[in-house]
């Protein structure tokens, strides 16, 4: 972690040269003064953190067949320490590495998002050796949690490192709530203290010199820029590349929804995506037809407001064309849709609900009379069974890291405590500013460095459209495929779709083939 050294320094310097006092005689004690210093003792008592310590690393000896060959590797469950300036520890975080016997093996480092989420999802999703189905529609929290080959893993082609930040996984803080606030739970600590577990990561196992890439699903995607960035310029470790998953890049583009398009544009090309899909029209031409539009008419339209009578009209005519609902209810919106209002609506003659992660994705709505949807998001609730079970059994049985504490495959606690900043006077170094600003310049730094944004057609949590618009307006750094924005069926977890994932991993093959 950065030492903030600064700032320490200053405070001696001003105690050296602070003008000469002589000392008092001490004031006797006050009555109540010892119940006072009790009181504090069994406070400070209180704040203790006494979690039980992390076991020591273990490996295993494992195999995947990936085209009628099969692959062996080792899965190491282990950790590293947190540690603060004085080289006290912190906090415990848990990684989970794959690797396979070689030279010249790559090594990639995975983070999901929330912030609150542990690694599990790209681990048992997307690209670890093995994975568990869930996300999709028909998927159900009480299917057997059995982790069978992963056709579409990256382990091919790298070795895999797979973090949990703390409060998520077993990973914990050992520093009571209010420290752990300054310390890990806002954007600028988070990145730090993740940076320095990559960089111990690559210290402890001798892999410095191997090729490295990134990788961050949603929040993680906010993190990937920050901490390859970090990485660079602070402590000395350069990634070869980045591959952002449904990245939330710039937090800022979906405010102010009274005065800018911006909103209405990131989230009008993913609902036309579901409906296209619901009828089996989606591809890329259809949806180039549906960004150009967003791009040119519809942001004009939204733009004249009253000056032009008509300009409601062709919205509300072409909106309701693209998102296949009532017009009625396009009309009420004014052909702004509102993304919970959208998923009630899109689905309520059934008595469902879609997910904001992929809008096709539902789940029945058990308060259907309500005013506004009453439950949480449909893909979130059934997501947290299936991976929490085939994780746990995966690190205490078959591993066999043995390790009595909470698991915590999407933690809501990390999600209340979190804050833009440790400081709230430097609100603009928190997430309100997103990570646009490190993408660019770590790019601009590395002239051989290669990133990959990918997302889901149908995702209204981070859309696509938000990605695509931020990297046009990067300047052409050498090649313009140096950064690239790509798309497939499906939503925020669209590798839950076996063609969806196969369309990733070639994407991401050949941005490695690039090195």
């Amino acid at each position: 972690m950065l030492k903030n050294v600064l700032p320490a320094t200053m405070l001696a310097c001003g105690l050296l040269v602070a003008p000469t006092t002589f000392a008092k005689d001490p004031e006797p004690a006050k009555a109540g003064d010892a119940a006072k210093s009790d009181d504090k003792a069994h406070k400070d008592k209180d704040d203790e953190i006494n979690l039980p310590p992390f076991p020591a690393d273990k490996t295993v000896r494992q195999s995947v067949t990936l085209d009628g060959r099969e692959l062996k590797y080792d899965a190491t469950v282990g950790s590293l320490p947190v540690l603060d300036e004085k080289g006290k520890t912190i906090g415990s975080v848990m990684f989970t590495a794959y690797t396979v016997p070689g030279a010249n093996r790559p090594v990639t480092f995975a983070l999901n998002g929330g912030p609150g989420a542990a690694s599990v999802y790209l681990n048992l999703g997307a690209i670890g050796p093995k994975r568990v189905q869930f996300g999709a529609e028909g998927d159900s929290p009480s299917d057997p949690a059995t982790p069978i080959d992963n056709p579409g893993t990256w382990l091919s082609f790298t070795d895999l490192v797979f973090i949990d930040p703390v409060g998520t996984g077993f990973s914990y803080s050992q520093v009571p709530e209010e420290e752990a606030k300054k310390r890990f739970y806002n954007p600028k600590s988070d990145v730090e203290y993740l940076s320095r577990i990559v960089f111990d990561w690559l210290v402890k196992n001798e892999r410095l010199t191997s090729r490295k890439y990134l990788v961050g699903e949603s929040y993680g995607g906010f993190r990937g820029p920050r901490i390859a960035h970090f990485l660079q310029t602070h402590l000395g470790v350069a990634m070869n590349g980045e591959v952002l998953v449904s990245p939330f890049l710039d937090p800022g583009a979906s405010s102010n929804r009274d005065l800018s398009p911006l909103p209405w544009m990131l989230t009008l090309p993913s609902i036309s995506a579901a409906n296209l899909e619901r009828q089996g029209k989606l591809n890329d031409a259809a949806m180039a037809s549906v960004v150009e539009y967003t791009r040119t008419e519809y942001v004009q339209d939204l733009l004249k407001g009253r000056a032009d009578a008509q300009a409601i009209e062709r919205i509300v005519k072409r909106v309701t064309e693209l998102s296949g609902l009532d017009p009625n209810f396009v009309r009420r919106s004014g052909g702004r849709l509102e993304t919970q209002a959208y998923l009630r609506e899109v689905y309520r003659s059934e008595g469902k609900l879609g997910s904001r992660y992929d809008s096709n994705v539902t789940a029945y709505d058990p308060f259907p009379f309500a005013p506004t949807q009453q439950n949480n998001d449909p893909i979130l609730d059934s997501i947290i069974a299936p991976t929490t079970t085939a994780m746990v059994d995966f690190v205490t049985h078959t591993v066999g890291w043995k390790y009595s504490g909470r698991y915590n495959a999407l933690s809501y606690e990390v999600g209340n405590l979190w804050t833009d900043s440790p400081d709230k006077e430097k609100q603009a170094n928190g997430l309100e500013r997103g990570s646009a600003k490190e993408l660019r310049e770590s790019v601009a730094i590395d002239p051989k460095m290669h990133v990959l944004i990918v997302h889901g057609w149908d995702d209204l949590s981070c859309p696509f459209m938000a990605s695509v618009l931020i990297v046009d307006q990067m300047p052409v750094m050498g090649k313009a495929e140096r950064v690239q924005v790509k798309e497939y069926p499906g939503g925020h977890m669209f590798y839950s779709r076996p063609e969806s994932q196969a369309l990733l991993k070639s994407d991401v093959m050949k941005m490695y083939a690039a090195h």
